[in-house]
């Protein structure tokens, strides 16, 4: 398996693996629903997202994307103020008025939910496309991704959106702490810790 920073030529491909991934994702499929039942604003929506991490040298791909990870780096932003003009003007147009309220609503309880006790990588997005799925490439670039943080001596942390994907994360060295629920539907969001190398969790908080 070939495993790469992605470069800004990747971005577009990169993009295209996490839409279709988090298309039916118990959350982000929810949260994302417009009005009118387009998707045309997940690709712009997503590319933001990954965009801004590639240029902080987060996003990783296998395989040329069949399966993509976006990492922000200890001290790093999802989105500078440019970004979140982007977004919010993208949304409102997409969602409408109640759509993009309901969205930054979700984004202020995961920001509320996000533990801030100690310099850490934070895994935005892993996803795997929908071509290559079952063969467990999401598992081997994540288990990847980890062994750099545990070399850099940095400790990990996600949000698990889906649970039947948190068994996954526990395999790998997370464990949950904590969690909270979408707005829309209530749909649950599990908080996720990994100390350096797998160890038992210190106290999150």
């Amino acid at each position: 398996m070939d495993i790469r920073a992605a470069t800004g030529r990747d971005i577009d491909w990169a993009t295209e693996t996490i839409v279709l991934a988090f298309a039916t994702d118990p959350v982000w499929g929810v949260a994302l629903a417009g009005a009118d039942g387009s998707v045309a604003h997940h690709v712009p929506y997503w590319r933001l997202f990954v965009a801004s991490a590639q240029r902080q040298g987060g996003v990783h791909l296998l395989d040329g994307g069949a399966a993509v990870s976006v990492w922000i780096p200890p001290g790093g932003l999802e989105l500078d103020d440019d970004g979140l003009f982007a977004l919010q003007a993208l949304t409102e147009r997409a969602l409408g008025p109640a759509g993009a309220r309901d969205l930054e609503e979700l984004f202020e309880r995961f920001e509320a939910n996000h533990p801030h006790h100690v310099p850490h990588a934070y895994l935005s997005l892993l996803a795997t496309h929908p071509d290559h799925r079952g063969r467990g490439i999401g598992q081997a670039l994540l288990a990847a991704n980890l062994a750099d943080w545990d070399g850099a001596g940095v400790p990990t942390y996600l949000e698990s959106t889906n649970p039947a994907n948190d068994h996954r994360y526990e395999r790998a060295g997370f464990r949950p702490f904590g969690g909270f629920r979408a707005v829309r539907d209530n749909a649950p969001i599990t908080t996720m810790w990994r100390e350096i190398g797998g160890r038992p969790p210190l106290e999150v908080a």
